[in-house]
Order: structure tokens, then C-alpha cells, then sequence
């Protein structure tokens, strides 16, 4: 009996242990402080899509955007859907959007929108040039880009 006891605790514990490596936490150089309010440039604004890489312009039903305000909450539309999630900014201007969901409306350009959502999802650096907004991948490669609306 003794045994077993001892058995089912270690097991729980390397259950437990389990479970806490594997949860999911901040992009690697993202520093998540939830009482922080976010600021920079690209923090309560409205930004619309632009380009896909660096040439490739979308012909959506409505035109994608996205708003992060100062407590990262993410909201916009990717060009057929709402679209909310997280994002937090990190040094070197390191940007991460997570917990990105968006609804399921039927859509003629359904496979556009996820392209906008992957974007996103894969952006990494950002860079900021007057009103222009460019996302980056780990890689370097320009994901796409965005204008600021006034």
C-alpha cells in the first residue's frame, strides 16, 4: 500500500511538472508585466493593411486593420472576420501577437484573411517609418505592411 501511495505522488508530481513546461508563456525577448501598460508608436492606433510582403495588395471584402491598446488587447478585422488576440512589445522593437481568434463568417477571399491572421501571427520585429507600419519575420522577411489612420 505504501508502495502504490508513494508510486501515484510521483507520478502526480512529474504530471505537474509536466503541465508547467509545457505552458505556453511570452515569445522569447517579450517581457509580459500584466499591471504595464503598453506604449510606443504602434499602441492605439488604427492600422490598415497595406501590403502582403512587399508588393502584394489584397482585394478584401472590408480592409484588414488592427488596434492594440495600451493593455495589449488586440482588435480589428482580417478583411472578412473580427479579429482580437494579444500583443506585447519587447526591446528592439520586438512585437508578438498572441491568443489570436477570429469568428468564422463565410467569406468569398476565406484563404486572404488567414493570410492576414498569419501575418500576424508570425509578425516578430516591427518598423515604423512615418505612417507606414512594417512587420518582420524571425527570418528578416518582410511579412507585410500596414498604414496609420488618422
Amino acid at each position: 500500500m505504501m508502495i502504490k501511495t508513494l508510486r501515484n505522488i510521483a507520478l502526480l508530481t512529474a504530471g505537474a511538472l509536466l503541465l508547467a513546461a509545457c505552458r505556453g508563456g511570452p515569445a522569447p525577448g517579450i517581457v509580459e508585466e500584466p499591471s504595464a501598460r503598453l506604449e510606443g508608436p504602434v499602441v492605439e492606433q488604427r492600422w490598415n493593411l497595406l501590403l502582403v510582403g512587399t508588393s502584394e495588395r489584397l482585394d478584401m471584402p472590408t480592409r484588414p486593420y488592427f488596434v492594440i491598446d495600451d493593455e495589449g488587447r488586440v482588435s480589428g478585422s482580417d478583411g472578412c472576420n473580427r479579429l482580437t488576440g494579444r500583443a506585447a512589445l519587447g526591446d528592439n522593437q520586438r512585437i508578438a501577437f498572441t491568443e489570436l481568434a477570429t469568428t468564422r463568417r463565410a467569406c468569398p477571399r476565406a484563404e486572404d484573411a488567414a493570410r492576414v491572421t498569419a501575418l500576424l501571427e508570425n509578425a516578430y520585429r516591427y518598423l515604423i517609418d512615418h505612417d507606414r507600419l512594417v512587420f518582420f519575420g524571425p527570418d528578416q522577411r518582410v511579412l507585410g505592411g500596414f498604414l496609420r489612420v488618422e
